[in-house]
């Protein structure tokens, strides 16, 4: 029993989910959420697992995936998604739409859900520059609907959303001219491909842009480009990246992760802040 977390996150690494299941509807995930509290089971919900690391321990309980909730419209200047979208399609069909505002976070990797929850973004574009609504379960299992001005927002930072297991999400856009948006969709998604370790699993940056820096610019000026501990480095093509160079644990990643804080904080004074989530025991 139990699968293993290099199945369902992209660092493909950490310990098994001891029960995984992917619900269909919004409906499966109420019901399988009032079992999970009838049984006193914790529920972890996911998308993609791009911006979270699992503990080698595992995930006790129920862990969720949302890929089968994959509906995708597009209706005048707004698009409806389900959550587990990818959130590449969705950028895509709004350039194809001619659809602007979102054209600069081509790439990033993960689902509607997640890119929602954490206020995704790049490139000066985030998730909330265009949504409009989003909806999900709250711990009753009721859906509610809330619109972007009731939920509390900031860089990679959203309030209320964590106790909600979130279903679908709409956004509004101001109409552009595909080709430009398609043009610039393909200029980032050429920049990415250029600057970032692609090539390897990983969960994208690591920490939050610190005030007026970048995290990166900070890693890679104390000399911490390609350091090691066991199968987790920190990217030789971008120091804001930790990649699995193949059989990383997740002790490898966090043991990493903490060593890289000490020695920026030794070097330029800043503590850098995680912007990736830690799941089960560390």
């Amino acid at each position: 029993m139990g699968a293993p977390a290099a199945g369902f996150t992209t660092y493909k690494a950490g310990g098994p989910a001891e029960i995984l299941v992917e619900p269909a509807s919004a409906e499966e995930f109420a019901w399988l959420s009032a079992w999970c509290r009838a049984n006193a089971l914790p529920l972890t919900v996911l998308g993609q697992g791009s911006n979270v690391l699992v503990s080698d321990k595992g995930l006790p309980g129920v862990t969720a995936l949302t890929g089968r909730l994959a509906a995708l419209g597009a209706q005048g200047l707004r698009i409806t998604a389900q959550a587990g979208v990818l959130w590449d399609d969705l950028v895509r069909l709004s350039a194809e739409k001619g659809l602007g505002g979102l054209e600069k976070t081509s790439g990033i990797p993960g689902s509607v859900g997640g890119a929602v929850r954490m206020n995704a973004g790049a490139f000066g574009q985030e998730t909330f520059d265009r949504l409009a609504w989003v909806e999900g379960l709250d711990a009753e299992g009721r859906l509610v609907r809330l619109e972007k001005k009731d939920i509390p927002h900031a860089y990679r930072h959203t309030q209320g959303l964590d106790k909600l297991i979130l279903t679908a999400a709409a956004f509004d856009f101001p109409q552009g001219d595909s080709g430009v948006l398609l043009q610039d969709r393909s200029c980032v998604l050429a920049s990415r491909e250029v600057k970032q370790p692609l090539d390897l699993p990983s969960a994208g940056s690591v920490f939050k842009r610190p005030q007026g820096d970048y995290a990166s610019r900070l890693i890679d000026a104390a000399g911490l480009k390609g350091l090691r501990v066991g199968g987790a480095a920190v990217s030789e093509k971008h120091a804001g990246f930790i990649v699995n160079s193949g059989g990383a644990t997740a002790s490898d990643i966090y043991a990493l992760i903490a060593q890289v804080r000490a020695r920026v904080k030794a070097a330029s004074g800043v503590e850098l802040e995680l912007e990736q989530i830690l799941l089960g025991e560390f």
